[in-house]
This record gives C-alpha cells, sequence and structure tokens, in this order.
C-alpha cells in the first residue's frame, strides 16, 4: 500500500528498558517503524497474540513461546531508610528472621502496593533491582539479598510472529554488526567454532592430503589479511536457523505492517 510503512512492534515489562538496541536498531533500520509497547508483567502473551511481535520478560515464560535468556537481574530487599538493615551492604536470609517479610519476591504481583507497605514501616519486600529504582521511593533503600538466584530477563517470540525483522532484531540484541552473518553463537545454547589451519578429512573414495611447509605458510598469509576460504561447507560463516525462522516473513506477519 503506497505510503505505507514496515513496522516492529517490541513491548516491554515494567523495569526493563529496552533502549539501547532501540537506539541501534533506529541507527541501522531507519526505514522500519520501532512501535514500543509497555505492558504488565503477567501480560506476556497477551501482548504476544496482540500487537507485539517480541517481548523482553521476565522468566519464566510459557513453553510454548521462544525465549533467549538475556541477563540476570539482582535480587534486593526493599526497606526504610531508618530500618536496621539499611546499615548493612548486603542482607542474609538471617537477617529477616525478626524482620515482617510482606513478599519474598521474585517478583511482587503489585509492586507499587508492596512498596506503599514498606514506606509505612509495615514490612520489607524482596524484588529485582531494577524495579526498584523504576519505583523511585526516596523513602527507602535497597540491600541485595545474599544467596537469591534473581530474576532472568528474556527476549520472548513465538513461531506465528518470525520474520526478517525479528531474527534481525535478535542480531541486535545480541551484538552482531550490521553485515555480519548469524552464527551458532547466537542460538540458545550454541557455540562457535573458529575456522583453523588442520588438515581436513578425506572426501568419499578420496586421500587427505599432507599438509606441508608451503600450504602452512599459504594457509597462515590468506589468514593474516583477513580472506576466507571457498571451500568447505562452513565457510559462509552461517549457522542454523533456529526454529520459527524461516528466513523470510510470513503472510500476515505482525512485523510486515
Amino acid at each position: 500500500m503506497l505510503g505505507c510503512m514496515t513496522a516492529l512492534s517490541i513491548a516491554f515489562v515494567p523495569g526493563v528498558s529496552p533502549a539501547k538496541w532501540v537506539r541501534v536498531w533506529r541507527d541501522r533500520r531507519p526505514d522500519v517503524d520501532l512501535v514500543l509497547l509497555p505492558v504488565e508483567a503477567d501480560g506476556v502473551t497477551a501482548a504476544l497474540e496482540g500487537d507485539a511481535d517480541m517481548v523482553f520478560a521476565r522468566m519464566p515464560v510459557p513453553e510454548q513461546h521462544h525465549a533467549i535468556p538475556l541477563w540476570t537481574e539482582t535480587a534486593v530487599v526493599a526497606a526504610p531508610k531508618d530500618s536496621p538493615l539499611a546499615d548493612l551492604d548486603e542482607v542474609t536470609e538471617q537477617d529477616l528472621t525478626d524482620v515482617t517479610v510482606l513478599d519474598a519476591g521474585p517478583v511482587p504481583a503489585d509492586v507499587d502496593a508492596a512498596l506503599d507497605l514498606v514506606e509505612a514501616n509495615v514490612g520489607v519486600v524482596v524484588l529485582p533491582q531494577s524495579l526498584f529504582r523504576a519505583a523511585s521511593r526516596k523513602g527507602l533503600v535497597s540491600r541485595p539479598l545474599a544467596g537469591s538466584p534473581g530474576t532472568r530477563v528474556a527476549l520472548v517470540w513465538r513461531d506465528e510472529d518470525a520474520s526478517d525483522l525479528t531474527e534481525e532484531f535478535i542480531g541486535v540484541v545480541r551484538g552482531r554488526s550490521a553485515h555480519s552473518s548469524r552464527g551458532a553463537a547466537d542460538q540458545p545454547g550454541g557455540t562457535e567454532r573458529a575456522d583453523d589451519d588442520r588438515p581436513r578429512p578425506p572426501r568419499a573414495g578420496g586421500k587427505a592430503k599432507p599438509a606441508n611447509a608451503k600450504t602452512v605458510a599459504k594457509r597462515s598469509a590468506t589468514k593474516g589479511t583477513g580472506a576466507k576460504s571457498g571451500g568447505g561447507k562452513n565457510s559462509s560463516g552461517r549457522g542454523k536457523t533456529p526454529r520459527g525462522m524461516s528466513g523470510k516473513p510470513k503472510r500476515g506477519s505482525k512485523g510486515n505492517r
């Protein structure tokens, strides 16, 4: 349609900011309108079933969704500034023995209501540090909770919404350059294998050629100039495509309005 701009919609839960990736995307793909959609912590599935192509969410997420874990948030104890806990560098389970813990986390169902009770000196609350900072409560302090595993933040999407654009956005989040190819290291649990100068195994019915000094010198010179071999299965640097990403946008994808 004339005048219609391709768009990609990214949702995010409270306390999680996609700002640094948004800047990279808008510099790299100014032709694609990036729409940001703030959603509630329990609204991930509804967002994906609605307008969002992908969501920055806290794990766990429904098993039917794809998720790439990105980082772990620190769990903190929110307490009044005049609380004895405020004098500690970190809080242990033992320190909480004689304290009323209103919500032990990992994420309170209603963060604002929970922090209201903390400000009223009713008790303390455990929550992700990013949520505490986002709440900006000047009368409260936060201290890391020792031994807590924290919360994992992940980029989440569905098979139905996979497209060239979602694949490219994953590359931005993974730190790939604009011209790099997607390899195994960009897949969950994947590893990247570097090329080396070891002789390749012979093909069926063939014989392996010894790597003489002249061959090794030629390989070293080629590697030093940054040139890539044109032979071999992995010379293109491309890895396997994750399930749900065919490389072509699906008809009706939200990423291609």
